[in-house]
């Protein structure tokens, strides 16, 4: 599959300070991308530097097989981006400010009413833009970001807010993108969400990428394959060497499970700190 997006040691400085320092990594066509990190470890920039609005200091970015540099008007059209900045009219209704957006791209009414159905929005669509609530604002911004079935798609923070089955509505909404060759860059602070979607993550920290990989094959590297959880009636919780699980066998045992670390642990292992978005 082709390169989609790639960074090759992109740093950025802000007057003294460095917002990336020397980073790396690629999403192929077809590819959920976690780009995860705390607020400040340099995720937008990041962003503003693929979609030509910032300009690196050093190394080379490249997005639809051509520098980040040189992208042009048309290209844009190409990308899907999910914005709450932009292009939101709050005295039109949901249905009028998607409409909007539909039209220039000549997409069909029937499209949009699909993902208004979709996402649970189609009952409200006669809403003025101003009373809906932050989750219906998030799916209306994520429904305008892919209305065209962008080459890429840049999703913010997808399923901020919304309760499990809007969560798992949108994420069949990506892995249909997914199969139709949509390159998906997303950031979340949702660790269990991205080891679910993405193919690959970077963890970000600080400017610097930390860990890059499959989720699992991440996961897999940190976990202690020699220890398991044993789990009692009384609810306690105890871990204990492989070898000596024998032990605890018929002492009111409800379940024994493999020692599994999880992103977020290996997060605060790796850098000492929570993962929040403070």
């Amino acid at each position: 599959m082709s390169k989609m997006i790639e960074l090759q040691h992109v740093t950025k400085k802000f007057n003294d300070k460095k917002a990336l320092s020397d980073i790396s990594f690629s999403v192929s066509e077809g590819e959920i991308f976690g780009f995860l990190g705390p607020s400040g470890a340099g995720k937008t920039t990041t962003i503003n530097i693929l979609t030509g609005q910032l300009v690196q200091d050093n190394g080379q970015a490249f997005i639809l097989g051509k520098n980040a540099k040189d992208i042009s008007a048309n290209d844009l059209l190409n990308i899907g981006f999910m914005s709450d900045t932009v292009g939101f009219y709050e005295k039109m209704s949901l249905y009028k400010n998607l409409e909007f957006f539909a039209r220039f791209h000549h997409v069909s009414t029937e499209v949009l009413d699909d993902l208004l159905k979709a996402l649970d929005l189609y009952q409200d669509k006669d809403k003025k833009a101003e009373n809906l609530s932050t989750g219906m604002k998030q799916r209306l911004f994520l429904i305008r970001a892919i209305l065209h079935t962008p080459k890429i798609l840049f999703l913010d923070e997808p399923t901020s807010g919304l309760d499990p089955t809007l969560s798992q509505k949108v994420h069949d909404i990506l892995f249909d993108l997914k199969e139709k060759g949509v390159t998906i860059f997303l950031t979340t602070h949702d660790m269990n969400e991205a080891t679910k979607i993405c193919d690959n993550i970077a963890l970000l920290y600080q400017g610097n990428i930390i860990e890059y990989g499959a989720p699992q094959a991440i996961i897999d590297k940190y976990s202690d394959e020699n220890k398991v959880v044993i789990r009692f009636q009384n609810g306690k919780e105890i871990t204990v060497p492989k070898e000596e699980v024998a032990n605890y066998l018929g002492q009111y045992v409800v379940s024994i499970h493999t020692m599994e670390s999880s992103l977020e642990s290996i997060f605060i292992q790796l850098t000492g700190k929570a993962f929040t978005n403070e």
